[in-house]
This record gives structure tokens, sequence and C-alpha cells, in this order.
């Protein structure tokens, strides 16, 4: 339960995982891997470079971060099985001269750091777009290695549906 009191230590409540907004679902596991399907800020709605700044959108790219994190809870039970976060894919809703994606993808790729240490460190890709799903102005999606937790000298096992 490292990971869960390095949350209580950043003052992190995460929110509860939410639903897929389409026909998928949020993660799909394929041996060590947690595929963890593409994520965004919520209700918060705006276009990088029209309807906010880098700076808002960064923090809007840390709540998405946050509901990734809720999911990786929710599919594995016990966050410290997350052995790695391997792979992150941010998207942009932003206009054709705004040229910082990475800048606002960090806000999330700070937040696995902040959280995760070394095995938040991660290969990334940061994109800016024309458009996303209901205007959101960020989704990231991301890959995650996934190990066994120990409790009490046991393992852990996958979360029961």
């Amino acid at each position: 339960m490292k990971t869960e009191k390095r949350l209580k230590e950043l003052g992190i409540e995460l929110p509860p995982p939410s639903n897929p907004i389409a026909t998928y679902v949020n993660a799909v596991r394929t041996g060590d891997l947690l595929y963890l399907s593409g994520k965004g800020p919520g209700a918060v709605r705006g276009k990088v470079g029209a309807d906010m700044s880098w700076e808002d959108a960064k923090t809007h790219a840390r709540a998405t971060g946050l509901n990734l994190i809720a999911v990786m809870k929710d599919e594995l039970g016990d966050l410290d099985r997350v052995k790695r976060v391997v792979k992150v894919l941010g998207m942009v809703n932003c206009t054709p001269d705004f040229t910082d994606p990475p800048k606002v993808i960090n806000g999330c790729s700070d937040l696995f750091v902040e959280v995760f240490g070394d095995r938040g460190k991660h290969a990334r890709s940061a994109v800016g777009l024309a458009a996303l799903p209901n205007g959101i102005p960020v989704e990231i999606e991301c890959i995650v290695e996934v190990g066994d937790a120990k409790k009490d000298g046991k393992k852990a096992g996958k979360k029961k549906r």
C-alpha cells in the first residue's frame, strides 16, 4: 500500500472511475500490460489557444491523470501492482497555431512521477488536434505494466468482477 500512502501524503483523493461514453471499456489487460482507454478532465470544455491558456489546460491534464489512476485502481485493486507506466499518449484540443502540447501533457506526466516515483516515468507522445470528443481540452490514454503486489507475504490477486 505504498502508493496509497503516497496519495495521502500528496493530499490526493481519487475520483470514482468514469464510465465510457461509447462502445468500449475503461481498460483491457493482456499479459502483463494494462491498456487504458482515453480519458478527459470531466465536464470541462474548451480549446487551448482560444478558450484557455496552456497553463489551464495543464491543470486539466493533471485531472485527467487522476482519472486514469482511478481506473488503474479500479482494474487492479491495488496501485502497488503498477510496475511501470510504460507509455502515455496525450491529445490536446487546440488552435492550429498552438505548438506546445507537451507543456500541457506535462500535467499528467508530472502527476504520474509524483505518485509512482520512478515507476511513473514513461515514454510519451503529445499531439495537438483540431477537436476532441465533446469539446474537451485534453484526452490522455496510457499503457501500464502490471505486477503482483505483496500483502502480508502473500501475492494479491486480480480484483473480482
